[in-house]
């Protein structure tokens, strides 16, 4: 019989709340017992001016992800208005509330760091597994390289960050994590949501070959 394994990003995200913007950051490994992807991308845009990173199991956070594209689409459409950051926070943590509670042979377990912009404002939230919402005032860290990256989140960020400086802050903490967590590694991803939308600003792959003469 084959074996099903569970895929999971392992994972080191990590949000940050600028003076312009928002900055998310990730790292690139998924794991299943081993190392089983060494580039996946864990920050996905789902409208012009909203990108989320996730953790958990690779299945449900695409699922989810899927679903909160199409969620807000069809809103926009209803509403004939783009939604905003907190209508879509509000909307993705229902998706998962009811997610994680149906019955599964795989637990349905997937957070999120959602950031984007509005008309009113720059937002970003953390979206437990649970289904719990929380706006953040200023960063945050998810997955299980979370408490490295907080050690430096907590050094380094400053009321009135710039973008510019939000970057090299993220890329500082999700570094930190690959030094020191298992499930971490493999490279870096970092984007910045602007009143332009959202742009990748870093793709870093980090190798480790050894060279053989």
């Amino acid at each position: 019989m084959k074996e099903n394994k569970e895929l999971k990003t392992g994972t080191t995200t990590v949000g940050i709340v600028c003076k312009d913007g928002i900055v998310l950051a990730a790292d690139k490994r998924v794991t299943a017992g081993y190392v089983a992807n060494k580039k996946f991308k864990k920050i996905a845009s789902i409208t012009d001016k909203m990108a989320l990173t996730m953790t958990g199991v690779v299945s449900e956070a695409q699922l989810l992800i899927n679903l909160i594209k199409a969620e807000l689409k069809l809103k926009d459409i209803h509403t004939n208005r783009p939604s905003t950051v907190p209508e879509a926070a509000n909307l993705l943590s229902g998706l998962i509330y009811s997610n994680v509670r149906k019955m599964s042979m795989i637990p349905g377990i997937a957070a999120f760091l959602l950031g984007g912009v509005d008309d009113n404002d720059f937002y970003l939230y953390d979206l437990g597994a649970d289904g719990s919402v929380q706006k953040i005032e200023n960063y945050s860290a998810d997955g299980s390289g979370c408490l490295f990256a907080l050690g430096v989140l907590e050094t380094l960020w400053k009321k009135n960050l710039t973008i510019d400086e939000g970057v090299k802050v993220a890329a500082k903490a999700v570094n930190a994590a690959i030094q020191r967590d298992l499930y971490t590694g493999n490279g870096i991803d970092v984007i910045a949501i602007t009143g332009k939308g959202v742009k990748t600003v870093m793709e870093k792959e980090l190798t480790a070959v050894l060279q053989i003469d």
